[in-house]
């Protein structure tokens, strides 16, 4: 099938001998894709009881003998490279494959796992991805096999490197600029590769494999990095931001070679794009304010180096997928806890001021001699104006009056607290809290009830909280109240389960033993503060 848009370049690229002389467009895909997702579907759901079938009937071969998940991996591998390579088979039978080419690399990996350490078992199966990379025609799968090269090239280079005297994060980074190295070397070598035309299809064959590649490599330093500002939080109470957390660096700024290195691969960065696109050189101020943001972000340097070489070769979602982990590592710096928030306030509005100045200098508009005047607001748009900012002022302020009636008016009542994670008490800004209630408060009723439930305690002497129960309508005993409990995160909560305080006063509150609350006749409390050892002020 001939396209008018694509003659040229092709008899071009055959002329150079980067394509073979028999080489044309391919016709485009014309089944829906509900039936391409159908039948892939069907594919997989067929593979399932074969590969059972499967496992029965060579499940001891594989696993007592030592050279049983090499004979079968290799012959089911085999068999799907065969499928895979095959011309104009139905789709079907190319879905097929798909489970049999991971059965196979994991019987591989099963034996090699088994019989060799864990690093040189990960090199191994990253060269075994790169050789089926050359082995299949399939662009998507050549990114999925380059992904996990990297990963597991990545886990090889982490578990040399550790040796349980440098922190998690710094074993990260260096295996991840590791990654990025070997990425830099590979495109290296494909470009020479593409200047001898012989030798093309070799470069050709792996491009995908280098995206997928890169794609890793990106990923694992936005996830370095830590949660982002925002997205955090949504995702507080989440395994994936628990996992996060621990990853990230405590001290942004920890190491001076982790923040020289950034700073000097994010001013390389800079120095290619003033090099290949001269319209972007008076603009060479913003590279050097995200120079200096990549001194107190390890991990940004080498994500703008990775965009600006993906922008100057033209790989456009590649550099989209840069620039996402670029916001991405900007943003998780909010949440970097050896700096206060104002100081990190303070950079960010330097930073924003120098690049909003540049960005109004490139794009002021030009003097006119016909300067044109915006009308003038309309009556009905002024009052309109003049009643939103009144309604928000009075919204605000009578949340404001009420609060400050509850802690003026409201009983002292005090309740011990119990820790709320072992592991990491602090987090950010705010401490988990969680109050020692001997019963299940998730379990008092429907969240979605405008009703809330409430609990029943009393007071000793110093105003602590003892023998809370839950409230099922009983009348009330001498010396007994009720507390409101509130919803929140799927669970009912007594008032808040976070207190925040200003950064960098973690010590501070670290030793609270008591909730300090106000509370109202009707049941409505506020946390108002913390005490200590004996009702001790903090």
């Amino acid at each position: 099938m001939s396209h008018p848009s694509l003659d040229h370049p092709l008899k071009q690229a055959i002329a150079l001998g980067i394509l073979p002389s028999d080489a044309h467009v391919k016709k485009p895909e014309s089944r829906p894709w509900p039936v391409v997702l159908l039948t892939a579907l069907g594919a997989w759901l067929a593979a399932i009881p074969l590969l059972i079938v499967v496992g029965l009937l060579l499940g001891d071969t594989i696993i007592h003998s030592v050279a049983g998940p090499y004979l079968v991996g290799v012959l089911v591998l085999a068999a799907a490279i065969l499928l895979l390579r095959g011309q104009d088979i139905p789709f079907f039978v190319e879905q097929l494959a798909i489970p049999a080419l991971i059965v196979g690399s994991a019987l591989l990996a099963y034996g090699l796992f088994e019989h060799l350490p864990n690093h040189l078992a990960c090199a191994m199966l990253a060269l075994l991805a790169g050789g089926l990379t050359w082995a299949i025609p399939r662009p998507w799968l050549r990114v999925l096999l380059g992904a996990a090269s990297a990963a597991l090239s990545g886990s090889a280079i982490l578990l040399c490197i550790k040796n349980g005297h440098s922190s998690a994060y710094a074993e990260l980074w260096l295996a991840l600029h590791a990654l990025l190295l070997l990425w830099l070397l590979a495109i290296t070598v494909q470009h020479m590769l593409l200047i001898d035309g012989a030798k093309a299809l070799v470069a050709a064959a792996f491009e995908s494999f280098f995206t997928g590649w890169l794609l890793v490599a990106l990923a694992g330093l936005a996830f370095s990095s830590g949660m982002t500002f925002l997205v955090g939080a949504s995702l507080s109470n989440s395994v994936f931001a628990e996992v996060m957390n621990e990853v990230a660096p405590q001290s942004i700024a920890a190491s001076s070679l982790f923040a020289l290195s950034s700073s000097i691969l994010a001013l390389a960065a800079g120095l290619l794009l003033w090099r290949n696109w001269p319209v972007l050189r008076p603009y060479a101020g913003a590279a050097l304010i995200l120079v200096a943001l990549a001194w107190f972000m390890p991990a940004l340097g080498a994500v703008l180096l990775a965009l600006s070489i993906s922008l100057i070769a033209g790989r456009w979602r590649v550099a989209s997928t840069a620039g996402l982990a670029t916001t991405w590592i900007i943003g998780a710096f909010y949440y970097q806890l050896s700096w206060s928030l104002t100081n990190k306030a303070l950079l960010f509005m330097l930073a924003g001021s120098l690049l909003g100045a540049l960005a109004w200098r490139a794009f002021a508009p030009k003097k006119s001699s016909h300067p044109t005047q915006t009308p003038p607001f309309s009556s009905k748009q002024k009052v309109g104006i003049v009643l939103s900012a009144a309604a928000t002022l009075l919204v605000a302020n009578i949340g404001i009056w009420q609060k400050e009636n509850l802690i003026a008016h409201g009983q002292p009542l005090y309740i011990a607290l119990a820790p709320a994670d072992p592991r990491s008490l602090m987090q950010g800004d705010f401490m988990r809290l969680n109050f020692q209630i001997p019963f299940d408060t998730p379990s008092l009723g429907d969240l979605n009830n405008p009703s809330r439930p409430f609990i029943v305690m009393k007071r000793d002497k110093q105003n602590i909280a003892i023998t809370p129960r839950i409230d099922h309508g009983e009348p009330l005993a001498a010396g007994e109240f009720k507390v409101e409990l509130s919803p929140k995160n799927g669970r009912w909560i007594l008032v808040s389960d976070a207190w925040f305080f200003k950064e960098g006063e973690a010590q501070r509150w670290a030793v609270a033993k008591y909730g300090e609350f106000r509370v109202n006749p009707d049941g409505k409390a506020l946390l108002v503060g913390l005490k200590g050892d004996g009702l001790k002020p903090l």
